[in-house]
């Protein structure tokens, strides 16, 4: 599954145990846009824990480059609805490896054609 970069900023957060956990049992099947390394990585507030402990979560992690494919279709993504960048980015990886994508905002997802989506919410609540 490729994880969208909400979910991996709020599984370091307190009281969310069961969302890292769930994370760390699928860890071999875990992939993310590099989109999403910059985006939670880059963040100008993090403190130095914080940076640790995501470094540490993308080195466990399938970290997947943003290829001319990526760009080509996230380009036809964001032309056909307004989408952001980092969206386009992770449904466009997401549609070329055949994998859903797990994220918190459904419906930044929910208008491309052909992607599978997992929510949060409900795997939290499953």
């Amino acid at each position: 599954m490729i994880v969208d970069s909400n979910v991996i900023i709020y599984a370091i957060q307190p009281n969310r145990d069961a969302l890292l956990q769930y994370l760390l049992d699928r860890i071999d099947a875990i992939h993310v846009s590099a989109i999403t390394k910059l985006e939670v990585v880059g963040f100008h507030r993090l403190n130095d824990v914080e940076k640790d402990q995501f470094e540490t979560f993308f080195d466990l992690i399938k970290v997947v480059d943003i290829s001319a494919a990526v760009i080509s279709t996230a380009i036809r993504l964001r032309q056909q609805r307004r989408r952001s960048l980092g969206d386009s980015i992770i449904a466009a990886t997401a549609l070329l490896y055949n994998l859903p994508v797990l994220t918190h905002n459904v419906a930044d997802f929910s208008t491309v054609d052909g992607l599978q989506i997992i929510s949060l919410a409900e795997v939290m609540n499953a």
